[in-house]
């Protein structure tokens, strides 16, 4: 059972987690490529509003999937046994930071940029920057849960 549903949460991770972190890395220069009005003196930039509205819904549809990720993290880690372990611990705990820069930084900024664009309105470069940034973040935080998911320090039952 403890194979069956360490599948299930690689493949969960796989599919929920890879797109919000791939559409969230894409967001902050598409968003800036997205020409400005004529009026206000903008020419063609090569961007598109409707890339940018995909990329935030491909986040929060995908972010929202993302749940089954922790969820089937505590019942493969029950299953073997390992839910007191630090590695866990430590993978959880930067889960959830992960999870709370998402839903507190990186969503709400995508949203205001997206209104912002959809008014017509140019988007400061400070403004995508710092998006661009909090996104780094999240990525780095899931890249150090994959490393602690797969070297495991101090586990009894791997590598």
């Amino acid at each position: 059972m403890s194979k069956f549903l360490l599948s299930l949460h690689v493949l969960a991770a796989i599919v929920a987690v890879g797109p919000v972190t791939v559409a969230a890395s894409m967001f902050p220069a598409a968003a800036r490529r997205v020409p400005v009005p004529v009026a206000v003196g903008g020419a063609d930039g090569g961007g598109d509003v409707r890339t940018v509205r995909l990329l935030h819904r491909i986040c929060r549809v995908y972010a929202g999937l993302g749940i089954a990720v922790p969820v089937l993290g505590f019942a493969t880690a029950a299953s073997m046994g390992v839910l007191g372990d630090a590695w866990l611990i430590a993978s959880v705990t930067l889960t959830a930071v992960a999870a709370g820069l998402l839903a507190a930084f990186v969503l709400p900024r995508q949203e205001e940029l997206l209104e912002q664009l959809a008014d017509g309105q140019p988007v400061e470069r400070a403004r995508t920057v710092r998006l661009a940034m909090f996104t780094g973040l999240f990525n780095l935080l899931w890249a150090a849960v994959t490393i602690l998911m797969i070297v495991r320090p101090g586990s009894t039952t791997g590598a």
